[in-house]
């Protein structure tokens, strides 16, 4: 079955050797996501490793997302957690591209709306403002994987919402191309939330089950606001990644 033996000569680890065996599996499609994976009796044959071995490394692949244990039924192969990198503003098409997921949107509401008082704020125009409200619904091969509601200033991108379909175009590459503003930088505020009804049945969890909820608000390179926006992510497919230096 694979490519990929066991080298007892080698240096490395066997759990660790016996980890990406697997774990190549995996990531080729060979087991997809869903299917059982045979049981350690027959993994420790195949391999020719022990029980520890197979055991320590499907322990490790479990807590990478990769696998999955269900009482009494065995082991079953997962999607990886989706990283989401907090030093970068880039559009979702973009980053699933980058992974070699496909892209699909759904507009879920497009119009123009008053600004809010909390939204005028940290926007900084006048309660009341004009701002066009863009909802969408992102998918990655088939699979809903967050909401975002974006609020722009409908005065500095006038018209932005008639411009094109954003189920097939990217708002941030029109904002960049029609109206040439580049988002250069953002301020962001990440929480863990329940679920509502409404983005439960968008994102096909269930009811109060946690989610990811992202507030950003980007500005142009002279520091003028420009848009506000709210994401939703769900809570078992993402996770947040930073680097950090002491």
């Amino acid at each position: 079955m694979w490519e990929r033996r066991v080298d007892f000569a080698s240096k490395v680890p066997l759990y660790q050797q016996v980890y990406e065996i697997l774990r190549t599996s995996i990531l080729r499609g060979e087991w997809k996501q869903g299917d059982l994976i045979p049981p350690e009796p027959e993994l420790m044959r195949m391999l020719g490793v022990s029980r520890t071995t197979v055991r320590q490394a499907v322990d490790l692949l479990c807590r990478e997302g990769f696998l999955e244990k269900k009482q009494g039924k065995g082991t079953f192969v997962r999607t990886p957690s989706l990283e989401i990198d907090t030093h970068r503003i880039r559009s979702f098409t973009e980053d699933m591209l980058q992974r070699g997921m496909t892209p699909q949107t759904k507009v879920i509401f497009s119009g123009l709306v008053e600004a809010p008082p909390e939204i005028a704020e940290k926007l900084g125009v006048p309660e009341g403002a004009e701002l066009a409200r863009l909802d969408r619904l992102r998918l990655a091969n088939g699979e809903p994987l967050s909401v975002e509601e974006s609020y722009l200033v409908h005065h500095l991108c006038p018209g932005v919402l008639e411009r094109h379909d954003y189920a097939k175009i990217s708002l941030r590459k029109t904002l960049a191309e029609d109206y040439g503003i580049r988002l250069q930088r953002a301020r962001e505020l990440i929480r863990a939330i329940a679920a509502p009804r409404k983005l439960a049945h968008l994102l096909t969890v269930p009811e109060g089950a946690p989610i990811l909820y992202v507030e950003r608000v980007s500005f142009t390179a002279s520091g003028e606001a420009v848009e506000y926006l709210r994401k939703f992510y769900r809570g078992d497919r993402y996770v947040l990644y930073n680097e950090l230096q002491g």
